[in-house]
Order: structure tokens, then sequence, then C-alpha cells
């Protein structure tokens, strides 16, 4: 086999790789051009999630039973939801130099995990009892968890947001 032309000299080689047929130069407008256009995709990307839709969805949440267990969270009032917010007060109160309020304030803690915790194993069981009622043949498995980890959040900061208001019969 024959050598048509000498071996081209390795500057030469790596500025042809540089300058690609496929893409354009990266010059910083293209580069400004193409960050705005993937912070655009992304923006609209985590509205259409944060919607609920379909297709937009993790694989985690997406499904009509999915569905189903976020609006029935959704659509009550969860006891779960505030525990974050009672344990930033107890650590406030457990601040205070006063051994009677930082005990209060320890015991509330204690009173409101077990309650959430207690309110969830219910949750659970009704979550697993309506989706059997309304998707029958439906698996039921890890969606008691679901519904127990969505309640735990404060409702400002679910995600995707709720679709239904408290109260709503679904």
């Amino acid at each position: 086999m024959a050598k048509d032309a000498p071996t081209p000299k390795r500057k030469d080689a790596e500025a042809l790789n540089k300058v690609n047929a496929i893409t354009s130069p990266a010059t910083k407008a293209t580069k400004v051009r193409d960050r705005n256009e993937l912070k655009a995709k992304r923006m609209a990307a985590r509205a259409a999630y944060m919607r609920g839709e379909e297709s937009a969805l993790p694989a985690r949440d997406k499904g009509p039973v999915r569905r189903y267990v976020r609006n029935y969270v959704d659509s009550r009032r969860n006891v779960g939801e505030y525990f974050l917010p009672a344990v930033f007060t107890v650590l406030v109160l457990s601040v205070v130099h006063n051994r009677y309020v930082s005990l209060i304030a320890i015991l509330f803690m204690y009173v409101a995990m077990l309650y959430t915790v207690f309110s969830g194993f219910f949750m659970t069981r009704n979550i697993r009892k309506a989706v059997t009622a309304k998707f029958p043949g439906e698996s039921t498995k890890g969606l008691g968890m679901y519904g127990w980890l969505r309640s735990t959040q404060m409702r400002r900061m679910r995600a995707p947001a709720p679709q239904v208001k408290r109260g709503d019969l679904i």
C-alpha cells in the first residue's frame, strides 16, 4: 500500500480536528446562544413537571394510579406537612435557657413525630384500599410509602405541584 502524501505535522492535524465540518466553530456568541437555549429548555421541562404533565414526569411519578395517590394526599390536610415547622419551632425553643421550656419543646417534637408516623401508617392503609377500589387489578406495592412521603412535605414544596384543592372529592 503506497503512501500518497507525507504525514502531516502535529500542528496541522490538531488544527483539522478543531475545525469540524459538522459543528460550527465555538464562538462566544454561539456559546451564549446555546446556553440560553438549554436554559429555556430546562425551564420549560421544569414547568411541565410542576404542572404534572405525564410526558415530563419521571418514572416514579408516572401513571394514573400515582396521579390518584397524589390527588388523594393533596386533597387532605395532613399532620406530616407541619412536622418540619414544628421541628424548627422546637429548635428555637430548645435554645431558651429554661429547663422546662426545653423539656416541653422536646416532648412536643417526639409527640409530633409519633403522631406523624401513626397517621402515615393509617394513611397508607387507606391509600391501598382506595387504589384497590378505584383501580382493581393494579399493584399497590410502594403506593402507601409514596403517599406518606408526599404527605410529609409542606404543600407548597411538593413536586409535582398539587392539582387539587384541599377538601376536593377525588
